[in-house]
């Protein structure tokens, strides 16, 4: 399926419009969220407030379960963030789909875009190593995270740290990508097949709706985990 983006630019620099709108949103529904549930916070929490307060622990029991308790309160923040943004980023292109009559995207999941998980992925693989190299100094850094537990092993390491950019960015784009053309076909069915299709069509779309949120939320847990691993591999001495 071909998707088409309106762009603008800033000067020379051109920018996909449909992408940016759409980070922009979910940055703002993120948010949102965040400010409404913690608003009036009591010792006793209730509603909203346990519903965040459960997020935080979660995400937070993601990092304990990756890295050495020390490093827990460093990155429980980061994690929460990570993920709440990734999986309002997910579920967001389920619940409309707004197209021009050019066939121009204006409305669609962001990490249905390659450019944006990789973006996502690139930037673990950025935060991690400037981290190791921040807590072990250069020398120190180049030794751990690529000569060792033996100097040979050095074009091995410099290619996983690219496939697991790729692979990181790449499992969730095409998760969310596949759900949500799934969708549009689906959707389609009414125009192609008639209206005749609709008690068809329905059930069929509210099923793969419910599957793609489940979806959506185990690879905002999976990216989370993995980028977990990947900054707790940079950051801990190899023996």
């Amino acid at each position: 399926m071909d998707e088409k983006s309106w762009f603008f630019h800033i000067g020379p620099i051109w920018f996909d419009g449909t992408v940016t709108t759409m980070v922009i949103i979910t940055c703002l529904i993120v948010f949102l969220i965040v400010f409404a549930c913690t608003r009036n916070l009591s010792m006793k929490p209730t509603g909203k407030q346990n519903a965040i307060e459960w997020l935080i622990d979660f995400t937070s029991g993601i990092v304990s379960d990756n890295m050495p308790r020390k490093e827990v309160r460093n990155f429980s923040f980061f994690s929460f963030t990570l993920f709440l943004f990734i999986f309002v980023a997910n579920q967001i292109g389920l619940i409309t789909k707004i197209v021009t009559p050019q066939e121009v995207t204006l409305w669609k999941s962001p990490t249905a875009d390659p450019f944006v998980t990789m973006g996502l992925a690139m930037m673990i693989l950025v935060l991690s190593n400037l981290l190791a190299s921040e807590r072990f100094g250069l020398r120190g850094y180049i030794k751990n995270s690529f000569l060792s537990p033996m100097p040979m092993l050095l074009p091995i390491k410099i290619m996983e740290e690219f496939t697991n950019v790729i692979t990181l960015g790449l499992r969730l784009y095409g998760n969310i990508y596949a759900g949500e053309v799934l969708l549009t076909l689906i959707a389609s069915m009414v125009t192609s097949l008639g209206w005749w299709s609709i008690p068809f069509a329905i059930p069929l779309e509210m099923i793969w709706i419910a599957f793609s949120l489940f979806i959506g939320s185990i690879q905002a847990f999976v990216f989370t985990t993995l980028s977990m691993v990947y900054i707790s591999h940079q950051i801990e001495v190899e023996e």
